[in-house]
């Protein structure tokens, strides 16, 4: 009425009409905006369901034994005795090294044992007929005294040319390089020809295939669940496989070989391991996997659209349908449908996220409806408008 007023007062003046025609005009907007406009949005209604899925984690193949083998003399490859790629067995022959050297050294050495030998018993007998002479006083104690020292250092010769020999023959032995263990052995690293060092020069390196081994980090926080998991395990459980790298469900389920036996304590993390059987050969050390585990918790639990989540500053959070009635409002456009709702912003604890879902562990309770499309438009305490009926939790088996 006041602004009625005003523009019939107005009539005389031709700026201070127009300028009070415009406010009129802008009035509407200013309280449509101030009411604020209802969002247009989707509905989940939240029911307690299965969780069915697993958790994810990225692993390596390793081979459970395998080792570089390498060199323990110097000289030239004079055999290479296998065929690359090859499963190989413990003992067999696999690279010899020129062996004229190291024979001689034994031999010579073998020679000069006999020579101590040979010596000691000369040094023995004579020994032996000083002591019988002594009993009878028939010798100078200094003659006895040093047949006895002559007899003492010609077992000290024996013995190290024993030692010689045996060091001459171990040379002799390591010149021919056997498989340590039954395996498989990868591409020569050498030529025929190639002068080796000892300890340096890798010749090739050999593992096992079957089984297999998977590494795989967990948190620590976790180290109690698998421990239960490793106790519950049996020959028949499919808890534990892996994705190889070409997105493929490898065949044969794995199991816990080993949890590592400390935390790291930079990462806080410990490494499992899993052995595979690997009769095909499909596994090969060194290959990168992902190792899925199967959720045990057998329990119905809270699961909404992730779709549904807002991350602001690390938390998460939902937006809530408000069981209320906003009461009519006069200055609404009558074209525009009627919101009858209105939404709060909740902190909700998430758990696993598996298929497009998530577990909700708090913050939410079956039968409540939170948005699913349109929540990058809201705010606490927003107006919406349910586009479609809210969309219910599939239905229990």
């Amino acid at each position: 009425m006041q602004l009625i007023k005003t523009l019939t007062s107005s009539t005389k003046n031709p700026i201070v009409l127009a300028f009070s025609l415009a406010l009129a005009s802008c009035q509407p907007e200013l309280n449509k905006s101030a009411v604020g406009m209802p969002v247009s949005v989707n509905l989940y209604h939240v029911d307690l369901q299965n969780a069915l899925y697993n958790d994810e984690y990225p692993g390596n193949v390793v081979a459970l034994s395998q080792v570089d083998l390498r060199a323990e003399v110097e000289g030239y490859i004079t055999g290479i005795l296998f065929t690359e790629g090859q499963a190989v067995r413990k003992g067999q022959l696999l690279y010899e090294i020129d062996k004229r050297k190291f024979l001689a050294n034994y031999e010579q050495a073998n020679a000069n044992v006999k020579v101590a030998q040979s010596n000691l018993e000369q040094v023995q007998k004579d020994a032996d007929r000083y002591e019988y002479l002594n009993q009878h006083d028939a010798v100078a104690k200094q003659t006895l005294d040093h047949a006895l020292t002559a007899l003492q250092n010609a077992k000290n010769q024996l013995t190290a040319a024993k030692q010689d020999m045996i060091k001459a023959q171990t040379d002799l032995k390591f010149s021919s390089i056997n498989a340590p263990f039954d395996g498989t052995i990868g591409l020569s690293q050498v030529k025929m020809g190639t002068l080796v060092s000892p300890g340096q020069t890798i010749l090739n390196t050999i593992s096992t295939t079957d089984p297999m081994a998977v590494d795989f980090v967990i948190n620590e926080k976790q180290v109690s669940r698998f421990i239960s998991l490793q106790k519950m395990q049996n020959g028949k459980d499919t808890l534990f496989t892996i994705l190889t790298p070409d997105n493929q469900s490898y065949p044969s389920p794995g199991r816990i070989s080993v949890i590592d036996r400390g935390v790291d304590p930079q990462t806080g993390t410990i490494k499992v391991r899993l052995t595979f059987p690997n009769k095909e050969g499909n596994l090969r050390s060194g290959m990168s996997c992902r190792v899925l585990v199967h959720n045990t918790d057998v329990r119905d639990q809270l699961i909404i659209p992730a779709k549904c989540i807002v991350e602001q500053m690390g938390e998460y959070y939902v937006f809530v349908t408000k069981d209320t009635t906003v009461a009519n409002n006069p200055q609404q456009d009558p074209k525009m449908p009627k919101p009858h709702l209105k939404v709060i912003q909740r902190k909700v604890q998430l758990g696993q996220t598996f298929l497009g879902k998530v577990i909700v562990k708090s913050g939410l309770q079956e039968g409540e409806e939170v948005v699913t499309e349109g929540v990058q438009k809201l705010r606490d305490g927003s107006l919406i408008l349910v586009a479609e009926k809210p969309a219910a939790a599939p239905a229990k088996p």
